[in-house]
């Protein structure tokens, strides 16, 4: 009896983990949200999210779990942010140190702004676990717009992120 139920559970585990690995989200359409949300990390994201903002895609960005080092005027230089954009429409948040941190970031931040929509731009394999933190914190009337950013994660990268969504989502069922 112990045998199947342990088998019934490694099938479980590794039909997941073939799920996670094949069905990575895609990039979003052009709808229009009130705010892009953009959790620092890998290449790409910080990108997407500028071109998403210079596009008309939303109003403002929120930059989550930037660096406490890093000041507006480097931020711009590196990703090439006219003053404008910069003093208008982008806000770096310091106090995320991972993705929960990131979560709750966003959540008082777009309470703050009034906002009921939101376009999150992170890296596909990451996207899952964002989107599972962020249900925990925002309210029920805030859509999400899931906008994954394509990358080539190794397999390391995906388990390693399959069992951190695993727990994430664990932790929301409490």
């Amino acid at each position: 009896m112990i045998r199947r139920v342990l088998s019934v559970v490694l099938l479980g585990w590794a039909l997941g983990f073939v799920w996670f690995a094949m069905a990575l989200p895609q990039p979003a359409g052009n709808e229009r949200t009130d705010a892009i949300v953009v959790p620092t990390g890998s290449g790409g994201r910080i990108q997407r999210g500028l071109e998403l903002l210079r596009l008309g895609a939303a109003e403002r960005m929120l930059v989550t779990g930037v660096d406490i080092d890093v000041r507006p005027a480097e931020f711009a230089a590196q990703f090439n942010v006219e003053d404008r954009l910069m003093d208008c429409c982008i806000t770096l948040g310091f106090s995320a140190l991972d993705t929960r941190g990131n979560a709750r970031e966003t959540a008082k931040w777009m309470a703050d702004q009034g906002y009921v929509s939101l376009r999150l731009v992170t890296s596909d394999w990451h996207m899952q676990r964002t989107a599972v933190e962020l249900k925990d914190r925002l309210p029920d009337n805030v859509s999400v717009l899931r906008d994954a950013v394509h990358t080539e994660p190794s397999l390391k990268t995906l388990f390693l992120e399959y069992h951190k969504l695993a727990a994430a989502w664990l932790l929301s069922l409490t």
